[in-house]
């Protein structure tokens, strides 16, 4: 047994989705395609008498995580620090459980592949509620584009082949778990046709495109979000709405040209690692 072992895992901003719910969490999930960022979530994982997850320094109930553990039959501290706000659209809750799962495995020994991790941390999420495609996407990085819904035995990856800067501003929080709880019809139908175009066209601004028309379809766009998006059109950019999340994100500067003051990073190249 280790004394500790610390994961990185990058952030993630869904840009449309469809919901495909099914009995067994491991195969449920969602399709559609974002972006991994380099702002993410530092997870550190050390054997403990009892369980507790800190995030940022305040102790916080994160279910994802305790049932992470108690699949993985391990007491334990986490320590999560992240450079993402939760609840905002950036996948943290995702984040957390996938650096867990991954930092527990080494310092426990449990010699699980990072498939079987994985699917442990998407299941643990979906249970919860608490998100569909978030860990598979933070497991790949880049800007992966999910084919199929599930877990890594059930999901098919492609990818778009880019870079960006990536600038954001979240303006607060939506529950994800109410929006996936309720009535998703609409917005699974709005998911496939955004799907269609960027598979169709996979390109950064077929994406942006695509998450606009979804937000607007699925009926998921806020007053405060969709002003800002139409002022970084004003000023010739690309913006959309995080999900799920109050937050607009922007291709290159486009919520800077549009006179917002964002946080800024970039397109995250790599997947989860260890640190």
């Amino acid at each position: 047994m280790r004394e500790e072992a610390t994961a990185f895992v990058p952030g993630h901003i869904t840009g449309f989705f469809s919901a495909h719910p099914d009995d067994d969490p491991t195969k449920a999930g969602s399709r559609g395609a974002g972006l991994a960022l380099t702002d993410g979530v530092s997870v550190t994982v050390e054997p403990a008498e009892e369980s507790v997850v800190v995030l940022d320094g305040e102790p916080i109930e994160i279910e994802p995580v305790s049932t992470v553990l108690s699949t993985l039959n391990a007491t334990a501290r986490v320590e999560a620090d992240s450079d993402l706000p939760l609840g905002a659209g950036f996948g943290v809750s995702g984040a957390i459980a996938l650096g867990t799962a991954l930092a527990t495995n080494r310092v426990f020994g449990r010699a699980l592949s990072e498939n079987e991790l994985v699917t442990i941390a998407h299941g643990a999420e979906v249970q919860a509620g608490t998100g569909l495609g978030d860990v598979v996407a933070q497991a790949q990085g880049g800007i992966p584009i999910r084919l199929e819904p599930g877990g890594p035995y059930e999901n098919r990856m492609d990818a778009i082949p880019a870079r960006a800067r990536i600038e954001y501003v979240s303006f607060g929080e939506l529950s994800t778990e109410a929006v996936l709880s309720g009535e998703t019809d609409r917005l699974t139908v709005a998911g496939k046709r955004a799907l269609s175009q960027v598979v169709g066209q996979p390109t950064l601004r077929s994406f942006m495109h695509a998450s606009r028309r979804f937000a607007r379809e699925a009926e998921l766009l806020t007053e405060q979000v969709g002003t800002a998006i139409d002022d970084v059109a004003a000023e010739d950019g690309e913006a959309s709405m995080a999900m799920l999340g109050e937050t607009v994100f922007a291709l290159g500067t486009g919520l800077s040209d549009a006179g917002y003051e964002p946080a800024v990073c970039t397109t995250h190249p790599a997947g989860a690692v260890l640190e």
